[in-house]
């Protein structure tokens, strides 16, 4: 059971995609509300496949997931809005609408919340005057380069200030300073209470902040040391 400062409890959780080389198994850890994790290993250890299991985008194969207290096996599909309205997602492939303008993408999840349209929109040119985008506000996803649409896709995950964000490798196709600055982002949103897990292969990020990790290797979950030198951004 959930204590009133856990946000997720991995109890047991195993994944396979066939019979004879499960993901990962076993895997039991607890995340409390405020929590700030760096998920790594190697290509194919099953990073994205972990955060999709938090979000009810795959079920587990074995064990027992809770987000928010809730089972997520026993989910239903109409009631997975509601679910994910507290949590931001950041994807590899950004997946924007190409028929609406930047500004509008990034406005649009709060907007379906139930604010104002013209309070989403003058958040929404905030956010993207910050990721250095103000420039592009009225611009469509199809004229933006990779790590364009990738700064896109952070602020409509952070928009809304969820309570649980789920970034999957959001500064890969950044350069070091922007990968700075979002990072930057991440922790403004930390300190206002927001949990987080952001998945990266990039060891200079990690070097550079302060946070614990976890370790998919081997099909085990492993935590990693805090490392305390760190950077200033």
């Amino acid at each position: 059971m959930l204590t009133a400062r856990e946000i997720i409890s991995l109890e047991h959780v195993g994944l396979q995609y066939n019979e004879n080389r499960p993901v990962f198994q076993n895997v039991s850890y607890n995340i409390f509300t405020g929590d700030f994790y760096f998920l790594t290993g190697q290509s194919g250890a099953g990073k994205t496949s972990l955060l999709k299991i938090l979000y009810r985008a795959v079920n587990p194969s074995f064990g027992r997931v809770k987000v928010f207290g809730y089972d997520v096996s026993s989910i239903n599909r109409a009631d997975l809005p509601i679910f994910r309205q507290h949590i931001g997602l950041t994807f590899q492939d950004c997946r924007l609408i190409e028929d609406l303008s930047i500004v509008e993408n990034v406005a649009l999840s709060m907007h379906i919340s139930g604010s104002q349209y013209k309070k989403s929109c003058v958040y929404a040119r905030e956010l993207l005057d910050w990721v250095g985008l103000g420039d592009y506000l009225d611009s469509y996803p199809d004229i933006l380069s990779d790590g364009q649409k990738q700064r896109v896709s952070i602020a409509r995950a952070v928009i809304k200030r969820p309570a649980l964000l789920l970034a999957d490798e959001p500064t890969g196709n950044l350069d070091d300073d922007n990968a700075l600055r979002l990072i930057a982002l991440f922790e403004e949103l930390h300190r206002m209470g927001t949990t987080i897990i952001l998945a990266t292969h990039n060891s200079q990020l990690i070097e550079t902040f302060s946070y614990p990790r976890l370790i998919l290797k081997n099909g085990t979950l492993f935590v990693g040391n805090v490392n305390k030198k760190r950077n200033a951004v």
